[in-house]
């Protein structure tokens, strides 16, 4: 299939069409206002699909395991194989989409991800699973990238509070239902098929996104696509990996000195691809990762302040799944049920703070949102050792969402409003990643300091401490806020 997007060497020609790659100042979107909502619906069920996956597994993995027989080691393949190929894969798939379409490679990724999906609720081994989860993840690494840059191609500045308010709000919602959703399959055994049904769903919700998505969602292409080197997807590909994979296996195995030697490895080579991309800009070749992307103030310390606020809420809800059945005696479906305040609080407040408050007050929003989720922390580590806990949970649940929706619908918005839509793939992928690897790294060390504690003094200890951790790191990214611009500056494209 040939493909109408320039390549890096020809000049850029203007937008004349809907297949035609965007300008920077796209005043008029080039689909109706009612085709561009059926488009946002179809990303952010893609979003949405993506998210729950990466925390379904979790409340499933005993039954999983009983029921093919699996080893412990299998089984954290099953949870980390998903978000060690979806993280390596994001910056790829968004510069894909720049080069071959963001439309196409969408719903390439929308198909792949519902076949995995498929896969995965059919396994019969563990083996099986383990690679399937792989091939999700890397789908889901093609798909999402394309959701932010779709975003902002299709919703100029005055408009992309609101869309971004609604993907924030999803973020937050689907952070939530894959526990949730994944403790009622398991409890509920729904048509004799135990857990597969959590893999299962995503079927025909990838099936209704792919038919909307072909008809609504527009082609657009990069201006400038980068040239797609295998050197430079392996370097950026293996360091990733090399970082990746200790931080999501490292608690399984005790932290082995191999896994710091690796990751220092992979730091290493992150260094030497950004100056390979440094050397690329400089001879005006079109880079995978384009330094100009830092170049604007609000994504650079916004990133930043982003990434500090993302690692304390990848041990969040691991930590308080794990303690209050380990501490309180809560069964699976009531851990779930548990997180129903919290998901009802978060879209509320990202909903607000994307489509008014991020406009108004700018990186106060996040700021605020931090000192809320430290209020909501505080409040549970109070809550654990009260004689009510679980009133006092749904208290502290329903502040830490709120404080978690402002700071999730901020977020976007104030990293990425000001990228000029030329960068959008690029910008895209590379927030995408660092939300990935922030994630994954607040599970696995707040993780292994919430079992450390524990070991050597108890449940009640080792919650505190975790809780006390991820609010200095929540305190640290309100304070790195403090160097974004004040305010949005919604300039016309």
């Amino acid at each position: 299939m040939s493909v109408n997007s320039p390549t890096s060497s020809s000049p850029a020609p203007p937008p004349s069409s809907i297949q035609s790659p965007p300008s920077a100042g796209v005043a008029d979107p080039p689909i109706g206002a009612r085709a561009r909502t059926i488009a946002l619906i179809c990303l952010l069920a893609a979003s949405f699909m993506e998210l729950m996956d990466a925390t379904v597994v979790n409340v499933a993995l005993r039954t999983m395991s009983d029921d093919l027989g699996a080893s412990a080691t299998a089984m954290s393949w099953v949870v980390a194989g998903y978000p060690l190929a979806y993280a390596i894969g994001l910056i790829l798939g968004a510069r894909l989409g720049d080069r071959y379409g963001r439309r196409r490679l969408f719903l390439i990724g929308l198909v792949a991800f519902g076949a995995s999906s498929l896969l995965c609720g059919l396994a019969l081994s563990p083996s099986s699973l383990v690679v399937f989860r792989i091939l999700q993840g890397a789908a889901a690494a093609l798909m999402i990238p394309q959701v932010l840059t779709n975003i902002q191609v299709l919703y100029p500045p005055a408009e992309r509070g609101r869309a971004m308010g609604l993907f924030t709000s999803i973020i937050g919602i689907a952070a939530v239902a894959g526990p949730v959703l994944g403790a009622f399959i398991t409890d509920g055994d729904w048509f004799g098929l135990s857990w597969r049904p959590v893999f299962l769903i995503n079927v025909p919700v990838a099936v209704i996104a792919l038919i909307a998505a072909r008809i609504f969602i527009p082609e657009t292409f990069a201006e400038r696509p980068a040239p797609i080197t295998p050197g430079s997807v392996a370097l950026l590909g293996g360091s990733l990996a090399a970082i990746m994979a200790p931080i999501t296996l490292g608690p399984e195995n005790d932290w082995p000195a191999w896994g710091f030697a690796v990751m220092a490895a992979g730091a290493a080579g992150l260094v030497l691809f950004a100056r390979r991309q440094l050397t690329s800009a400089r001879n005006g070749v079109e880079p995978l990762v384009p330094p100009a992307v830092f170049a604007t103030r609000s994504f650079r310390t916004g990133l930043a302040a982003f990434t500090a606020l993302s690692i304390p809420t990848g041990g969040f809800f691991l930590i308080q799944s794990l303690h209050v059945q380990a501490s309180h005696g809560w069964s699976v479906l009531h851990t779930g049920l548990m997180w129903i305040p919290f998901s009802l609080a978060v879209p509320v407040f990202a909903g607000l703070s994307a489509t008014i408050l991020a406009a108004r007050f700018g990186k106060r929003v996040l700021q605020v949102g931090a000192w809320v989720f430290v209020v909501g922390l505080t409040t549970l580590i109070t809550a654990d050792t009260s004689t009510h806990p679980a009133l006092w949970f749904t208290v502290a649940l329903v502040i830490a969402g709120a404080g978690f929706g402002l700071i999730v619908g901020a977020a976007g918005l104030l990293v990425l409003n000001d990228v000029p839509v030329t960068l959008a793939g690029a910008a895209s992928g590379v927030f995408n990643t660092m939300q990935a690897l922030s994630v994954a790294l607040g599970a696995a060390a707040l993780g292994t300091v919430y079992a450390s504690v524990t070991e050597s003094s108890g449940l009640a200890d080792g919650y505190r401490v975790a809780m006390l951790a991820m609010i200095g790191l929540v305190v640290v990214g309100g304070v790195i806020a403090q160097a974004m611009p004040k305010q949005i500056v919604v300039s016309p494209e």
